[in-house]
């Protein structure tokens, strides 16, 4: 095998995806506070070598959508620029959720870290591990309205997050004056 062949090509503009993804946590456990958690999160996003341009929309407290006896949330959204598939995306979520030593408890329960992607390049996805736009996106103010923050031009099923009611709607939503990182 010659030098050139064990070296990755470059990357173009082109290779890099401007994606979206939703960060919640209400959970403590030994490795942090749910607000460390996240931070911790961002930061080993912007550690990864496929990942680049990694914006924090402000931190917001929001009650819980499931069962109401567990601890309010930290959430968040991040924007980021990727050169991962879909799915690669989705795996690294998912190690992002075990490094914080996530538990699946119950459907909607506290957990120390949930890692959705919410925005893939304007796709629409639909498999049987991966539904984007996400899901619960339009009905979830506490991902419009941090999403908005950070890009009121991003387009959910190509209509600006602007339009969508939710956005505009605070009840229930503490932003914390915390920095993000």
């Amino acid at each position: 095998m010659t030098q050139a062949a064990t070296q990755p090509h470059a990357n173009t503009d082109s290779d890099w995806h401007l994606c979206y993804l939703g960060l919640g946590s209400n959970l403590a456990n030994e490795l942090g506070t749910p607000s460390e958690h996240i931070k911790q999160a961002v930061t080993q996003l912007q550690m990864h070598a496929q990942i680049k341009n990694v914006r924090l929309s402000s931190l917001y407290a929001s009650k819980p959508m499931g069962p109401q006896d567990q601890p309010d949330f930290i959430n968040t959204v991040v924007e980021l620029q990727t050169t991962l598939e879909p799915l690669q995306l989705l795996a690294v979520c998912q190690q992002l959720e075990q490094n914080a030593q996530r538990q699946r408890l119950r459907h909607w329960g506290e957990r120390s870290l949930d890692v959705d992607i919410l925005l893939y390049a304007n796709q629409t996805i639909q498999l049987p591990t991966l539904t984007v736009p996400h899901a619960g996106i339009k009905a979830r103010n506490f991902v419009l309205v941090p999403l908005a923050e950070l890009n009121p031009y991003a387009l959910i099923d190509g209509i600006a997050v602007t339009k969508y009611p939710l956005t505009h709607e605070q009840s229930g939503l503490n932003k914390l004056t915390e920095p993000p990182t």
